[in-house]
């Protein structure tokens, strides 16, 4: 028997809080994890955007996900981090924070293990999910971030940053 036959498929995906509820998203998507940085407000920018960060030299915008899943504003605590993500929604490329409660694991997840999103009863939007995954006695929400920002999003995103933010913000990549 060959080595290739006995090995799986795997695909990893980190998984985080949100409202003490389990979401995870694929670690090619992650590019590094904040800790929680002094985020800059932008006037008149949508509910979901909390404002940007410099992170390195680089003006990255700041989405609230919470807002995304209809879930309460996140509430800033010791664990609370945000995501550097890159995205590419219709053709545009985008670099982005994401804010979530906490930052669980990394799990290791065959494709034929994540189970399709109900489309009934689910209170959160179905195309905002790739699927979900039993983990025990849990299920873990896997998320597609290319549906959860949309093109009209990607958009003012990119057109509501200013170029550049203070630069006495400290960035510290904590993985």
């Amino acid at each position: 028997m060959k080595i290739e036959e006995t090995t799986k498929k795997l695909t990893s995906y980190l998984s985080f809080t949100l409202n003490d509820e389990e979401f995870a998203t694929n670690v090619g998507s992650v590019m590094s994890i904040l800790e929680m940085p002094k985020i800059t407000k932008l006037p008149n920018a949508p509910s979901y955007m909390r404002g940007i960060i410099n992170l390195r030299g680089e003006v990255l915008p700041v989405i609230d996900i919470h807002y995304k899943f209809g879930l309460p504003e996140a509430k800033i605590t010791s664990s609370t981090c945000i995501l550097v993500m890159e995205a590419t929604v219709e053709g545009q490329y985008i670099r982005f924070g994401i804010l979530v409660d906490a930052v669980n694991e990394v799990h290791e997840i065959e494709p034929s293990k994540i189970l399709p999103t109900p489309t009934l009863g689910s209170k959160y939007r179905s195309d905002f999910l790739e699927g979900i995954y039993q983990n025990n006695d849990s299920f873990i929400m896997i998320v597609d971030i290319e549906n959860v920002l949309m093109a009209d999003e990607v958009a003012v995103l990119s057109t509501s940053i200013p170029d550049a933010i203070p630069d006495e913000v400290d960035q510290r990549t904590i993985k």
